[in-house]
């Protein structure tokens, strides 16, 4: 959670070091950071990205596509999704991870095919998970239907931190057999097997794993990289990297996590193999303590946690990953707080009837049946996205009704996020009345055709942040006397 807190103020100083490392890739966007810059940051993504890419052109820059979900939990209409990887790849970035909560690949054929449109690098996800129905096979079958569709690479996205090193090494190795593309492990140390992971897919011929930095790394993270290069010290296919850099960062970053204190906590640093049960993955784990506090629930936290598996197993043994992780955990929260199955929340009807996707496993018959009569509807059974008529037109015509901009990059932004848009986008006009005696500079004003004055510095200034045309600029201004 602190990571999503993290201003881009608090981040330009490690870019340009980080530029200069040599990593494949550095994830700098995407996911929840979108929602999080204008909910509690009061910042423009769009200007981020821009601005990490200012700061850090050289390596490859990442982020993470919830499909037709874009960053959200809801799905949009085709023309949205297809703007938003357009807005998205103008802007400066290179490698679209997109995935599907339920991995089912229709709801990523519009995404995939915007980023090869717009000349970026389409990287298909499948998502980890373990249950009766999600096997090595049938995962290899899904990275071969990605190829298919024209993915320019594959993730395994483990975002529970569940998969098991002779897992890893099998999985890796049969998809190296089927696909010609390259392969990216990216997992979490939650349950303390990230590491391992990373070295038996590294055995089975992976071409990168994801790796983070102390004190945002292991636990619900992603192994540190100067641990990870301990541990393949003297292997052949050890990465050489500026270890005075790295430990540079780790200090730079401790200072970080301390003004961030907020929103940290040890118990998303530690090992758990509870985890390997309920397959939380870690950014909800940090999340859920917070939300279930909020709740006035903290001592119900192990009977939720237990609950996760009986929901997701009643909705079709569905990944737990954004929205479906927030839908299962929500779900059961209510199922602990009202009884089981009392009330059920929209989202969790939605995925019954389909309306997400079609979900890996059969839906419990008589949950699906309670779904039925209480919303009068019947499951969908093709693709969502057929069924929502083009919507960015309409977006656009919102945002010019509440004096927003009307240009691609807001109109998608207010697609998902209209409240928080209209805050941090809406173009801000204030005038300061002149005193009675006169322009408080105490200058003269100056008359129409005279000489401009001279004008110096006092040495005094001020940081303030200027929107201008919906665009949120960083100046600092100086007193001028003359």
């Amino acid at each position: 959670m602190a990571a999503t807190r993290m201003s881009t103020e608090q981040m330009l100083p490690a870019a340009p070091i980080l530029d200069g490392m040599g990593f494949n890739g550095l994830e700098t966007w995407g996911g929840a950071t979108i929602d999080s810059c204008l909910r509690y940051l009061n910042e423009n993504p769009f200007e981020r990205l821009r601005t990490l890419k200012k700061a850090a052109p050289r390596t490859p820059q990442l982020m993470l596509l919830r499909g037709q979900n874009i960053v959200q939990y809801a799905s949009f209409p085709d023309d949205v999704v297809e703007a938003f990887v357009r807005c998205t790849c103008a802007n400066g970035m290179d490698i679209l991870r997109i995935f599907d909560a339920l991995n089912d690949v229709r709801n990523l054929e519009t995404a995939i095919q915007a980023t090869r449109k717009y000349g970026k690098h389409a990287r298909g996800e499948l998502c980890y998970t373990i249950s009766p129905v999600h096997t090595v096979d049938n995962f290899v079958k899904m990275g071969v239907e990605l190829e298919k569709m024209g993915c320019d690479s594959i993730g395994i996205k483990d975002m529970s931190g569940i998969i098991q090193p002779q897992v890893a090494f099998r999985l890796v190795k049969e998809l190296k057999g089927k696909v010609g593309i390259p392969i990216t492990l990216h997992t979490h140390d939650t349950a303390g097997l990230g590491a391992a992971s990373y070295l038996a897919a590294i055995e089975a011929g992976i071409d990168a794993v994801e790796v983070s930095i102390v004190p945002f790394a292991n636990g619900t993270s992603q192994p540190d990289t100067m641990r990870m290069l301990a541990l393949l010290e003297g292997h052949p296919r050890c990465p050489k990297f500026d270890t005075a850099k790295l430990a540079g960062l780790r200090d730079y970053f401790e200072d970080v996590y301390k003004q961030l204190n907020k929103f940290t906590s040890p118990a998303n640093e530690r090992v758990d193999s509870d985890i390997l049960i309920y397959q939380v993955p870690g950014g909800m784990l940090s999340n859920f303590r917070t939300q279930l506090k909020e709740q006035g629930m903290t001592e119900k936290f192990d009977l939720v946690l237990r609950e996760i598996p009986v929901v997701r197993e009643a909705l079709g043994w569905i990944p737990l990953v954004t929205p479906t992780s927030q839908i299962v955990g929500t779900q059961a929260m209510m199922n602990v707080k009202f009884g089981r199955w009392k009330m059920i929340c929209q989202p969790a009807q939605d995925i019954a009837l389909g309306k997400y996707g079609r979900t890996p496993g059969p839906i419990d018959p008589s949950l699906l049946k309670q779904v039925e009569q209480q919303t009068g509807k019947k499951p969908v059974t093709e693709r969502p996205a057929n069924l929502l008529p083009p919507g960015l037109e309409n977006y656009r015509k919102q945002c010019a009704e509440k004096g927003l901009p009307v240009d691609d990059e807001t109109a998608v932004l207010f697609a998902m996020f209209p409240q928080q848009v209209e805050a941090v986008c809406k173009p801000k006009t204030a005038a300061a009345p002149a005193p009675a005696n006169g322009p408080s500079t105490g200058t003269s004003p100056v008359a129409p055709g005279a000489p401009p004055a001279t004008l110096r510095s006092n040495g005094e200034s001020r940081r303030l942040f200027v929107t201008v045309n919906g665009q949120r600029h960083d100046v600092t201004v100086q007193t001028l006397e003359g």
